[in-house]
């Protein structure tokens, strides 16, 4: 196949990548937007390089012309989470969505692999509107924590150089390394609810000061500017400390005052 060819069998998985990072950034910003957590960490994604859909499809025995049916993984993405918890929470997420069909899933945080690799796999078949129509395409979405991420970064990054066959003594230490990363995992889990609300009431902060400040400035552009800067005053004591009830207490009465200003 030439290079040609490639670019054309590879424009609907770079649609799809693009399309699936926006979909699943938008529900952690919907989720922050309402002051609730988010399971979602970040989102990445990637197309498979040309030299690697070859390589796979040598390894595996599959003709060039049959990638799009039997390669799972050309569209890539990668969902990062900050508890194993979420990552269950994220794939009932993607289970319940109307846009992608699931075709089978991999659990390899119950069924973690020999080599001690751990993530949560959904192979999704995902329609692409094309100019010449829509084309149905397979995408494989893993879900994993952050240790997970680490560990499987550096994983792949010996198995390439090895050609996949990672010297024995070597991948004794990866495994005991992907076991003290779970470890860390669970010790998270252990104290989850705690930094949870912590979250919670960062991003709760965040968005409470935006309207704020964004309200001021209203008044500003109204022309009352001794009111403005008496808000602001009163801001700056506020949020100076860590008392919530006091900066949303202040958030509802600039509101309230914007309204009853574009009310009259």
């Amino acid at each position: 196949m030439e290079l040609n060819q490639w670019k054309t069998v590879l424009i609907p998985y770079q649609y799809a990548v693009e399309e699936l990072k926006v979909k699943f950034k938008n529900i952690r910003k919907e989720l922050i937007d309402n002051g609730e957590y988010s399971p979602i960490e970040f989102v990445t994604g990637r197309v498979k390089k040309i030299s690697s859909i070859i390589d796979k499809a040598k390894r595996l025995d599959i003709d060039l012309s049959e990638v799009d049916d039997k390669i799972e993984d050309i569209a890539g993405i990668r969902i990062m989470c900050q508890f194993v918890e979420d990552i269950y929470t994220v794939v009932s997420y993607i289970r319940s969505r109307k846009d992608m069909d699931v075709l089978y899933e991999k659990d390899y945080i119950k069924n973690d692999k020999s080599s001690g690799y751990r993530s949560y796999h959904v192979i999704i078949k995902y329609p692409i509107q094309t100019v010449s129509g829509v084309v149905d395409i397979l995408a494989e979405i893993q879900i994993r924590t952050l240790s997970m991420n680490f560990w499987a970064t550096i994983e792949h990054s010996l198995k390439y150089k090895y050609n996949h066959y990672i010297p024995s003594d070597i991948a004794q230490r990866l495994r005991k390394a992907a076991d003290a990363a779970f470890n860390l995992d669970q010790e998270m889990s252990v104290i989850r609810e705690e930094i949870m609300r912590a979250q919670v009431m960062f991003e709760m902060k965040s968005v409470t000061v935006k309207d704020i400040i964004y309200s001021i400035q209203e008044l500003q552009k109204m022309g009352l500017t001794d009111e403005a800067k008496d808000f602001q005053r009163r801001f700056d004591a506020v949020s100076t400390v860590s008392e919530m009830d006091d900066i949303i207490m202040l958030r509802n009465e600039l509101n309230k005052r914007i309204y009853e200003l574009k009310k009259s």
